[in-house]
């Protein structure tokens, strides 16, 4: 089967990774747009090998598409999302607009596509991009010795802040190694030859926005929401991809070997065996799909708990890869015809 595809935010980090993510695992395109902002509107893009002109997003612009794939703000998308979906789409949203929406899944496909089977307002939500490896990496272990806690410290990329903070972090690099005052933009402090703890809004609790993203996405994704998250999310100078240092406390124990092995077997996972001197690095996981884990130890101060580290391409399995596995899933299960 054909289908009819929009991409909104086109001209994004990620916007630009869907468009190219659906070429690579061969999405059934019958027909595509790209819509963007008006500044945008007009540009050139390629897509199977033809060209395309970037359209301006309008409520008009959704005639006759089924799958909307979007990367925008959360304000734009709570507006066009619904126009979207008013004329026949359903939307797989980046933004963090309907992710806590009790009528709005919130899908990771290796973790809980079954999501997909009620839709009830025509939009499934992308997850935060620490939220999807984070879920992928516990959802095995969770399987066979139920989660009660997570405490998880990130090491998250310059690019999470878009191409803005790309430039951003690529300036002050420049900057930092000639000795001359670095000036931020995007991101919030000199994140050359530094670590940011405040990257992101402060929430009143204390706590980031991002942080707690993960605190309430972690347990709506994995479908408990009895599990307790404590997390610290830190940005770092990496170009792409996330790193997570993750704590796990289980209701039984379980030991190194039984969480390797559901590990091994559980699907988007890279299992990495430091006995091989393995062991996942942001270099590993930048420009791939999956959630690659290792470091897998007992907690010596805690007879139920493990300690792992995970690391995932934040632009790709964290945002692009999974909204387009999204609506791979909706295709497969014949809720798009």
């Amino acid at each position: 089967m054909a289908v009819s595809v929009a991409v909104v935010g086109a001209t994004g980090a990620v916007g630009d990774l869907m468009r190219q993510v659906l070429a690579e695992r061969n999405y059934p395109v019958g027909s595509i747009k790209f819509l963007a902002s008006e500044r945008s509107a007009g540009k050139p893009i390629e897509f199977a090998g033809k060209r395309h002109v970037v359209e301006p997003l309008r409520p008009d612009a959704f005639a006759g598409v089924q799958i909307v794939l979007s990367s925008t703000p959360s304000k734009i998308s709570k507006e066009f999302s619904p126009i979207a979906v008013k004329q026949g789409a359903i939307v797989v949203d980046n933004s963090s607009a309907w992710r806590m929406d009790p009528d709005v899944p919130l899908c990771v496909p290796e973790v809980n596509a079954d999501e997909l089977k009620n839709i009830k307002k025509g939009i499934v939500a992308n997850p935060n991009c620490v939220a999807i490896p984070l879920c992928v990496a516990l959802k095995p272990l969770h399987d066979i010795a139920k989660v009660r806690r997570v405490v998880v410290a990130t090491y998250q990329s310059s690019s999470g802040k878009g191409g803005a903070g790309l430039k951003d972090f690529e300036q002050q690099l420049g900057s930092w190694m000639r000795g001359e005052t670095v000036t931020p933009t995007a991101h919030r402090g000199q994140l050359a030859g530094n670590v940011l703890t405040l990257d992101w809004t402060l929430d009143a609790n204390g706590y980031t926005e991002e942080e707690n993203k993960v605190v309430n996405e972690t347990k709506k994704i994995l479908g408990d929401p009895s599990i307790t998250v404590s997390p610290t999310c830190v940005r770092v100078p990496v170009k792409v991809a996330h790193s997570e240092a993750v704590n796990v406390e289980f209701e039984r124990p379980i030991s190194v070997e039984e969480a390797k092995a559901a590990l091994e077997k559980a699907p988007g996972v890279v299992l990495m065996e430091e006995s091989r001197g393995e062991f996942p690095q942001p270099i590993h996981a930048a420009g791939k799909d999956h959630t690659f884990v290792g470091r897998v130890r007992k907690d010596p101060s805690h007879p139920n708990a493990l300690n792992l580290w995970v690391v995932a391409d934040n632009l790709r399995k964290g945002a692009a890869t999974n909204a387009v596995q999204v609506a791979e899933e909706l295709i497969r299960r014949g809720i798009v015809k």
